[in-house]
């Protein structure tokens, strides 16, 4: 799964684009400020960057990563439009998002850097479909097509695919996706793994994808 480190002081905004993120399956470490960012940057495939924070500023904070991982990629946010700054910024960053911007945008380009930096090379092979783990993107090889999953069934599918060929309960699957206890009969699981294999499966009433183990929960075995 791909890690992204994310820097923004403005609570809602913060929220909002960690929320977002999240729900199309990446994992994300949301700092405040950079007085922690050696830490975090150890783990982290992408670093989302906003230019006005406290203590150092993001300018100076994403030319110090790139003096270090010159291979990490670094995508500035700013409400900063003047050209002056877009040019500062792109001097050292990867990329330059001004706001307010559209979530799908930032997405594509986050898709773009991780591709651009080879950090989107693996692959899962089931039956018809090639899953690319760094960016999201399944593809079905019959049609050549890409298969678009919402936030949810991205997180759970995120989930299997982390838990390859093993027997997961409901219990399991429900508290991991939705953070929440699992309640016998609750359907929400079984209607999104319905979804799930109509997006999936060649024949949604014959899955070979997503396994039912009777009585017990599910398995997406490889």
């Amino acid at each position: 799964m791909i890690h992204i480190l994310y820097i923004e002081d403005e609570v809602e905004i913060g929220r909002w684009v960690t929320r977002n993120l999240m729900e199309k399956g990446y994992e994300v470490k949301w700092l405040k400020s950079g007085e922690e960012i050696d830490f975090y940057m150890i783990n982290a495939d992408l670093v989302i960057l906003d230019v006005m924070l406290p203590g150092l500023d993001g300018f100076s904070i994403g030319k110090r990563i790139k003096n270090t991982s010159r291979d990490l990629p670094v995508l500035m946010l700013s409400a900063r439009t003047a050209i002056e700054d877009k040019v500062e910024g792109l001097s050292f960053a990867d990329d330059y998002i001004t706001k307010p911007f559209h979530p799908d945008e930032l997405a594509a380009r986050i898709k773009v850097l991780l591709r651009r930096f080879n950090k989107s090379d693996e692959h899962i092979h089931l039956h018809h479909l090639t899953i690319h783990t760094k960016d999201l993107q399944i593809i079905n090889r019959d049609s050549d097509e890409e298969i678009l999953l919402t936030g949810k069934q991205y997180q759970l599918f995120q989930y299997f695919l982390r838990h390859l060929n093993q027997i997961l309960t409901k219990e399991q699957l429900y508290e991991a996706v939705w953070g929440e206890e699992f309640l016998e009969g609750d359907k929400t699981l079984m209607v999104h793994i319905r979804y799930l294999r109509e997006k999936l499966e060649k024949d949604p009433a014959k899955p070979q994808i997503i396994e039912t183990i009777r009585g017990i929960g599910y398995r997406v075995k490889q």
